[in-house]
């Protein structure tokens, strides 16, 4: 464990004092790389134009065309957050702008796998659809593509995975990471590519006379979906993905939101008016998540699409008892896991450079979720893989990897492929978290050839972790209204919520929660006494120790009390 000071570049950081921004959110800003007051504008106005995107003229075409003849539009979502807010976004966007006939349709985890597969194209005609819309998915599913079009579909690709060697024949694609699209955000979730292609589509109208700048449809309540799906699928928090986020949270904090969105909050036992990224990360999504991990995301996107208030609380009510089940399911598998993973490597070594285990009795609705506990402890590429439910899949196994900084988890799997030909039956994501399936009896050799591209591609630098801190924390900053401000900013990948680092004082410690695996900390900071946690932590400290640390706020009995939630320890 190695912590380490961002650079703070002084000019920039007193630049955007200057400008009247505060003096600890200037020096968190600049280290952020923001260059001027400009760059923190959040206002609609300020967002990438969709005309820089390629395909989107076509796909607003498309659309304006279907809607003219009365056409059927089929969405077809994923079952994670991402595409459950896409597919939420899709079809109240669509509504709004005066699309008479839209449905959607999501893929089953265990029976269908990811993507658009030609038995979904299928069941979409089935379905008497006459337009086929991906949402989050599709870019790699050129036979899914292929069967839709011989059906006599018309199919739209809206996605923001990275492509693989071919692209579909679709009519139209929207995907800020095709060959040749100039939109400057690469990072935008799928969600985000859907709100675009209402914005084209809403323009497209326009200039058809369907409607004027004074009439036409407001988009900008869907902007709470957005947000939503866009924290939730972990991308980067670019400039513009900041700005659907914080545009989305200030219409929740102003008690503008969808019901499902409302229950859902009250669901989490969280405060809707003073909603964080936090919020959407760690209590919303997950809630949603667990629809498309352990039963149906139809309930999901179901909570999302009422307008009923009741109706909204009863399916909140059952994602969140779903969710409840997920703990207790990735609680057992993550024991059983991080034991396996153990085992790979005596207590005196180092782990291994990458890390692959599979268990038959594995769920593989919860192994991305066990991967990233594995990977966060033992700061490892790691791979858990499940036995396929699927009916005659029974001998493949499904596998997700969360990777660490430095490690492209896609490209790591593409090299795999390449050198061991028919180990991966198919492959997909992201450079930190992808998907892949093998055969079973094909488990060692992917363990070992994934081991070797680690080997090759991890220097002993890469795998020490490190935590990135803002530095120390100047004592007039340690109150609980600093903190408020600190947790209305947008923070989330690629624009990480502030830490801190110091040595502090350690006056006493002692485990608390159910199973006594959380250390309970009372240290001295720059001389004044403070309440500290380390969730997960069993293992004492020293009597001084440079600590990371987060800020939050202890509330018991009406006062409100700044607590330090820590991250890690340099001893």
């Amino acid at each position: 464990m190695k912590i380490v000071a961002r650079d703070i570049p002084p000019r920039t950081a007193w630049a955007l004092e200057q400008a009247g921004v505060h003096p600890l959110l200037a020096r968190l800003y600049a280290a952020r790389g923001v260059q001027s007051k400009d760059e923190l504008d959040d206002g609609l106005a300020r967002l990438l134009p969709p005309a820089s995107m390629k395909g989107i003229d076509a796909a607003a075409r498309l659309l304006a065309d279907a809607m003219a003849q009365n056409l059927r539009l089929v969405i077809v979502a994923d079952y994670d957050c991402d595409g459950a807010t896409a597919c939420a976004v899709g079809v109240r966007g669509l509504r709004l702008l005066g699309a008479q006939n839209v449905d959607y349709l999501v893929p089953d985890r265990v029976a269908d796998g990811y993507g658009l597969s030609p038995s979904i194209a299928r069941r979409v005609k089935e379905r008497g659809a006459d337009v086929l819309i991906t949402v989050d998915n599709g870019i790699a599913s050129v036979e899914g593509v292929a069967e839709a079009k011989a059906l006599g579909l018309q199919v739209l690709v809206t996605d923001h995975h990275l492509p693989g060697p071919a692209l579909p024949a679709a009519d139209a694609i929207v995907n800020p990471n095709q060959p040749g699209c100039t939109f400057e955000s690469k990072s935008m979730a799928g969600v985000g590519v859907m709100f675009y292609v209402l914005l084209a589509l809403r323009a497209e109208l326009r200039a058809r006379g369907v409607f004027d700048a004074a009439t036409q449809p407001k988009l900008d309540p869907l902007l709470t979906l957005v947000a939503l799906g866009t924290v939730a699928d972990v991308v980067k928090l670019d400039a513009n993905n900041r700005r659907l986020v914080a545009q989305g949270l200030k219409r929740i904090r102003a008690g503008q939101m969808p019901a499902g969105v409302a229950a859902l909050f009250h669901a989490a036992g969280r405060k809707a008016a003073a909603a964080t990224t936090f919020d959407f990360g760690f209590a919303l999504g997950p809630r949603i998540n667990a629809a498309g991990r352990l039963a149906d995301m139809t309930l999901g996107i179901e909570c999302l699409l009422t307008d009923n208030a009741a109706r909204a609380a009863e399916l909140a009510g059952m994602l969140d008892g779903i969710n409840r089940e997920r703990r207790e399911i990735e609680g057992g598998m993550r024991e059983q896991a991080m034991l396996m993973a153990e085992s790979l490597f005596d207590e005196s070594e180092e782990p291994p450079p990458a890390i692959s285990v599979f268990d038959p009795d594995f769920h593989e609705g919860v192994v991305g979720i066990v991967a990233s506990r594995i990977k966060d402890k033992l700061h490892r590429p790691t791979f858990v893989f499940a036995a396929s439910s699927a009916p005659g899949k029974e001998h493949e196994l499904k596998g997700s990897g969360r990777s660490i900084p430095g490690f492209h988890l896609r490209d790591a799997l593409d090299l795999v492929a390449k050198r061991h030909p028919g180990v991966i039956l198919k492959f997909g994501g992201h450079a930190m978290a992808a998907g892949c399936t093998v055969a079973e009896e094909s488990f060692d050799v992917f363990e070992q050839a994934f081991a070797q591209v680690a080997q090759e591609w991890l220097d002993a630098a890469t795998l020490t972790r490190k935590i990135e801190t803002d530095g120390p924390l100047a004592p007039e900053y340690c109150r609980a209204d600093i903190v408020d401000t600190l947790h209305r900013e947008v923070w989330g990948q690629g624009f990480l919520p502030p830490t801190f680092s110091e040595e502090v004082q350690v006056l006493s410690q002692r485990l608390v929660g159910e199973a006594k695996n959380h250390l309970s900390i009372k240290l001295i900071h720059q001389g004044n006494p403070v309440d500290a946690i380390w969730f997960g932590r069993t293992e004492p400290l020293p009597a001084r120790v440079l600590l990371a640390f987060r800020l939050d706020v202890n509330e018991w009995k009406g006062e409100r009390k700044v607590q330090f939630l820590v991250e890690g320890a340099q001893v």
